[in-house]
């Protein structure tokens, strides 16, 4: 079977993914500059991020793999093959990173640890009252994998967590609303709240003065979905106001976040260089060959990406 390795890697990282993906499919014949005739044979595209236009000659391809979990900008390219399905990145491992950087997000704006790092700063000694865990009311907006694993992980920890989604959805044990009607009401009642919904035309642009607004004075925000999903101005004016007491931000409109952005020098930010569930080639890799077996048997195709919705 051969496949086409495609996406934005530098040289190193194209050479990892392309190690791990041969590790993994020790049958497939991995091209990443076919020729004419070698893109008549090809089957399967595994890709990040691919310039537009990149799948367009590919007469004979069957399925789109994406190696990121988010595929906003793979599904805006409007040269993609017609009827080739598109499988975004479901790893395990993936969720249980992002569950790892929720809690640590949580954790830190529930016992003031940004707050202590100031302070330490300052050298000044001052101690803060302390919540209970339940006490801290903690909504995610997206309950899909990820959003699931999270807050799953959270209320393991004793947190009163809650779930929102464009969906009904059920999670055992942990609140779960859908639809903009029921948005507002749970959002009263949010002290952290952590954005990891997919970016679609619907979401982008949500986390905006109406959202903050409906936060309780002082709510902490954690945005590890998309840059596009936050508007910057009104978050600063939000921090400036103390309507949101601090941010968590993992990603960001335009990447590497520009030095002379002020989220870098604001006391009420902080800032991660995209990193709150980087994808493992080696995990990532027998995702792909698990998919791509299906499609060599015949059998249903996993983590589909619905065009209608966008992911």
């Amino acid at each position: 079977m051969d496949m086409l390795l495609c996406g934005s890697f530098d040289d190193a990282e194209r050479d990892e993914w392309l190690d791990a993906l041969r590790s993994a499919c020790p049958d497939a014949n991995w091209h990443l500059s076919p020729s004419a005739d070698e893109a008549q044979r090809i089957e399967a595209a595994v890709v990040a991020n691919p310039p537009p236009g990149a799948l367009r000659h590919l007469p004979n391809l069957r399925l789109i793999q994406s190696l990121w979990a988010g595929v906003d900008r793979l599904m805006l390219d409007a040269s993609l093959p017609a009827g080739v399905p598109v499988a975004r990145m479901v790893d395990p491992a993936m969720n249980q990173a992002m569950a790892q950087t929720a809690v640590w997000a949580t954790l830190s704006l529930h016992r003031g640890f940004f707050r202590y790092a100031a302070q330490q700063q300052a050298t000044r000694w001052q101690q803060w009252p302390q919540r209970r865990a339940d006490e801290v009311r903690v909504t995610i907006l997206g309950l899909g994998q990820m959003g699931r694993c999270c807050a799953s992980r959270l209320a393991g920890l004793g947190y009163t967590v809650a779930g929102w989604s464009s969906r009904p959805t059920e999670l055992d044990g942990i609140e779960t609303c859908n639809g903009n009607a029921a948005l507002r009401g749970l959002l009263q009642r949010t002290d952290v709240l952590i954005n990891l919904l997919p970016l679609t035309p619907q979401t982008e642009g949500l986390l905006d003065t109406p959202l903050f607004n409906a936060l309780p004075r002082g709510a902490g925000l954690v945005n590890l979905a998309r840059g596009a999903h936050l508007v910057e101005d009104a978050l600063l004016e939000a921090l400036d106001s103390g309507q949101i007491g601090h941010a968590v931000l993992d990603v960001f409109r335009h990447e590497p976040l520009p030095s002379e952005h002020a989220f870098w020098r604001h006391p009420n930010v902080t800032v991660l260089p995209h990193v709150a569930a980087m994808t493992d080639a080696r995990s990532a890799a027998n995702v792909v060959a698990q998919n791509l077996q299906a499609l060599r048997d015949g059998r249903p195709l996993a983590n589909l990406v619905d065009p209608t919705r966008g992911y």
